[in-house]
């Protein structure tokens, strides 16, 4: 880099991190501005040289559902053991930038979403970031359309694939439960180290019956037990079939509130360049099934990137008994009393997640149980065709339909295929008018003859359910 280059550099940094401590990291533009003023000023080189700040290096977590749960989870067991810099719930390189923009740290732990190639540049960003962990916590159809345009379910998950394909060092962690990020680790074991977790438990989801299909040869997968939707112990008559999990859960038993489980294994630890194993059991809320993936992943990371492993143990130990239900994501499940009704309430924008949602809550209903369904857009109907899946397992006694997306027209076409197979009725509110659409599932929840309420699907996570779950909280109990 010539003396020009190096002015630019140290130009941007200043002036990034001088907004940095303007904004101090706030809501809204406080995570990503002072990065995209770096990024303005600065180059491509600008960044990886910041890049290299971190001592041991940066780890990137992407995924469908549960990104920004693990990364705070990952944050907080890392943060007990080393200095780090992290950002989530802002799912842009600027945002990255904006993190990478701090003092003295020996880890940076960034959260980044993909929706298809041209948006999310996934093999640039790796490329300028230069990570030593990609951590991915599950792919599911989603994103149907991306700016008007299609974006199919191969272009998504080559989007995801290609977050990590430039990676010559450092490892890559993936659900060995999920066929499509099994996929991406068995593809990436010839460049690098895979790290692999997932469940060893005794159950299976039954309602979940949709075919998947293989991401190597296209053919239906057999699954030996299903843990949830596409998720469970799976093989192909091509060969491909669940990698064995490095980390394992492998002990769940529940209380009504409370999860014990057990986690084990064998991994190896970037920092020492060692085999640690692992073998220790937790309490946690109970808090349902994707999250305890989440859980597992964000552990299993720890333990990977942690310089001193020896602290796993007692680390997520004293984080796990400490755990804030607060620190999920503004979408995130959650059960509220309202007057002499029990509530579930939070985004389910594809299958995994609603489904995630439902089973949750079949814990605590205990009579019949009215659904209101906020629905996909033009365009997903895939997305749709999970959904129903799980609308016909949860066996409501009606279903809500109010469009969750743009148009009304989808949400019509999609009420007219739920009321074919169960009892419904449609509100066709515009999206223009969010507000509306709020007061309308309040009205719905207070009026609904049933004592037991679920509201979940499609819809902006903080103009809809954010804004949902404050208005209903004012006239809410504890739960």
């Amino acid at each position: 880099m010539g003396l020009y280059g190096k002015i630019r550099c140290k130009t941007a940094r200043i002036s990034g991190k001088f907004a940095k401590n303007v904004v101090k990291l706030g809501k809204g533009m406080g995570k990503s501005f002072p990065g995209y003023l770096f990024l303005n000023i600065g180059s491509d080189d600008c960044l990886m040289e910041l890049a290299k700040q971190p001592r041991i290096g940066n780890i990137i977590i992407t995924g469908t559902n549960g990104k920004t749960t693990t990364t705070k989870l990952i944050s907080l067991f890392l943060a007990n053991d080393t200095s780090i810099s992290y950002n989530y719930d802002s799912n842009t390189l600027n945002a990255i930038a904006t993190g990478l923009l701090s003092d003295n740290i020996d880890l940076g732990v960034f959260e980044y979403g993909i929706r298809d190639i041209m948006h999310a540049i996934p093999d640039e960003v790796c490329k300028l970031v230069q990570p030593i962990g990609v951590v991915y916590t599950n792919v599911s159809r989603e994103h149907s359309l991306v700016a008007g345009v299609s974006n199919p379910f191969n272009s998504y998950l080559k989007a995801k694939e290609l977050l990590s394909a430039p990676m010559k060092r450092g490892i890559v962690i993936c659900n060995s439960d999920d066929p499509r990020t099994a996929y991406i680790g068995k593809r990436k074991e010839a460049d690098t180290h895979v790290t692999y977790y997932g469940l060893e438990i005794t159950m299976n989801d039954e309602s979940s019956n949709t075919d998947i299909y293989c991401p190597l040869c296209g053919e239906v997968l057999n699954y030996t037990i299903k843990y949830s939707n596409h998720r469970g112990v799976f093989s192909c008559s091509c060969g491909f079939e669940r990698p064995k999990p490095d980390m394992m859960l492998t002990e769940l038993s529940k209380d009504f509130d409370q999860w014990t489980v057990k986690i084990e294994g064998n991994l190896f630890n970037y920092p020492t360049d060692e085999t640690v194993p692992l073998n220790l059991t937790i309490k946690t809320p109970a808090f349902g099934l994707y999250n305890l993936y989440n859980l597992l992943c964000a552990v299993t990371t720890y333990a990977s990137f942690t310089p001193t492993p020896e602290n796993v143990e007692n680390t997520v130990k004293k984080v796990s008994k400490s755990f804030d239900l607060s620190i999920l994501p503004p979408g995130r499940f959650e059960i509220m009393k309202i007057e002499d009704k029990l509530v579930g309430m939070g985004q389910g924008d594809n299958g995994d997640a609603l489904k995630a949602n439902v089973q949750f809550m079949e814990d605590y209903v205990k009579g019949d149980l009215g659904f209101i369904y906020t629905t996909p857009d033009t365009g997903e109907d895939d997305i749709f065709e999970d959904h129903l899946n799980t609308l016909i397992s949860a066996k409501p006694k009606m279903v809500y339909v109010v469009p969750g997306r743009s148009s009304i027209e989808a949400a019509r076409e999609y009420y007219d295929k739920i009321s074919k197979v169960l009892d419904a009725e449609f509100y066709p509110l515009a999206y223009e008018d969010m507000p509306k659409r709020r007061e309308k599932i309040i009205e719905i929840i207070y009026k609904s003859q049933y004592k037991y309420m679920i509201v979940t699907g499609c819809g902006p996570e903080h103009y809809m359910w954010a804004e949902l779950k404050s208005e209903l909280k004012s006239n809410s109990e504890s739960f």
